[in-house]
């Protein structure tokens, strides 16, 4: 899956240019019409019926975790969780706090809302080596300037599966998916709408 790229919004840029015009000439000056449907047209284009409930798959396989990364769409922010191995299971629901795999400890993320996002894979091979190696477990993938996400932070590998906290702005709607390949690897897909 290639990384998606921030969406280029000419209705943003119209508001920017209005804004500053009126700064240049002190002038209050109108949002035109044409900028106001064009808004209404791409919100209503990201309707969706996902929902903010828990999603699962009981599902199980050996595949091992090797990398988490995130990417941005028009309409909602992804989460993909790239295993090594056959499609394997997941569960993935609205929590007060995230908690940490084996401990139970609290992971503290930022934003209005948390998901806790539950893989059954392991981070590590059999051996005990760690599949996924990561610069920082409170920042897996950097999100500023995302729409909805705030932060995604690591909560751990214990007894096969793997726990990862992605804090977003507020209990927004979400979908969750697996898609195979290419060859020998799935991916772990959660979208995060923008808005209801």
């Amino acid at each position: 899956m290639s990384r998606f790229s921030v969406s280029r919004h000419p209705v943003r840029g119209m508001l920017a240019a209005a804004a500053i015009a009126t700064l240049a000439t002190g002038a209050a000056v109108a949002v035109p019409a044409q900028a106001r449907t064009q808004a209404a047209e791409r919100t209503a284009s990201c309707a969706t019926t996902w929902g903010s409930l828990p999603e699962a798959s009981s599902r199980w396989s050996a595949a091992t975790v090797k990398n988490v990364r995130t990417g941005r769409h028009g309409c909602y922010d992804r989460l993909v969780v790239d295993l090594t191995g056959r499609r394997t299971g997941y569960q993935i629901g609205y929590v007060k706090v995230a908690t940490m795999d084996g401990s139970g400890l609290p992971v503290r993320t930022r934003g209005g809302a948390v998901l806790q996002i539950v893989v059954h894979a392991a981070a590590y091979d059999a051996a005990g080596r760690p599949t996924y190696r990561m610069a920082s477990q409170r920042e897996l993938s950097s999100v500023g300037g995302y729409d909805t996400f705030r932060q995604v932070a690591w909560g751990g590998s214990f007894e096969g599966q793997t726990t990862v906290a992605l804090g977003v702005r507020a209990r927004l709607p979400f979908r969750a998916f697996t898609l195979a390949g290419p060859g020998n690897t799935t991916r772990l897909v959660v979208d995060v709408a923008h808005h209801w």
